[in-house]
C-alpha cells in the first residue's frame, strides 16, 4: 500500500528547519517551533491551524505549498492528518439536524449543491459508511472545508463547527497517490 509523504517546513518557501511525516501528528511544536510552509511528496494530508486536528482545515494532495497564509490558514500549520488511500464504494447519510434528525439523504458521490439537489439548506449531521469526504462551506466546493473519515458525527457544532454551514461535498479518491 503506498503511503503519503509529506514535509514541513518552519518558514516560508521551505527555509529553516524540516520535519517530515507519514502520518497523523496531533502537535507540530514537538518538532518545529512554528510551521509556515510544506511540500507534499505522495499521498494526501489535511493541515490543521491548531493542535488535535482543530481550527481551520486545508486539503493537501502531491505538490508544494510555499506560504500557508495563502492556503487560508490564520496561525501557522499545527497539525496534520494522514488521509489513506480508499477503493471501492462511497457512501454517506447526511442529516439536516443534529443527532440525526430531520430530512436524510444518502450520497454515494460528489454533490456540488445540497440546495440544488436535495432541497436542504442545512447539514448537521451525518454518517460516514464508506470512503473519506471534504465537506465545503459553500456550493462548488468553495470556502473552509472538513474532513469527515468513517464513523458517525452527530453535531458539527460540538466539533467545532458552530454557525458553519455545510453546502456541497466531495470524495477523496485515490487520484491522489
Amino acid at each position: 500500500m503506498t503511503m503519503g509523504k509529506i514535509i514541513f517546513y518552519e518558514d516560508r518557501n521551505f527555509q529553516g528547519r524540516s520535519y517530515e511525516t507519514s502520518s497523523d501528528c496531533s502537535d507540530m511544536s514537538s518538532y518545529l517551533s512554528r510551521c509556515h510552509s510544506c511540500k507534499v511528496e505522495s499521498g494526501c494530508f489535511m493541515v490543521y491551524d491548531r493542535n488535535n486536528y482543530m481550527g481551520n482545515q486545508y486539503f493537501v494532495r502531491r505538490g508544494e505549498y510555499s506560504d500557508y497564509q495563502r492556503m487560508g490558514m490564520s496561525d501557522c500549520i499545527k497539525s496534520c492528518r494522514m488521509i489513506p488511500m480508499h477503493r471501492g464504494q462511497f457512501r454517506m447519510r447526511i442529516h439536516e439536524k443534529e443527532n440525526f434528525g430531520g430530512q436524510m439523504h444518502e450520497l454515494m458521490d460528489d454533490c456540488d449543491n445540497m440546495m440544488d439537489r436535495y432541497r436542504m439548506n442545512e447539514c448537521q449531521s451525518c454518517n460516514v459508511m464508506d470512503g473519506h469526504w471534504l465537506m465545503y462551506e459553500q456550493p462548488q466546493y468553495k470556502g473552509k472545508m472538513m474532513y469527515l473519515r468513517p464513523g458517525e458525527y452527530k453535531s458539527f457544532r460540538d466539533m467545532g463547527m458552530s454557525g458553519q454551514r455545510f453546502m456541497s461535498m466531495k470524495r477523496i479518491m485515490d487520484s491522489c497517490y
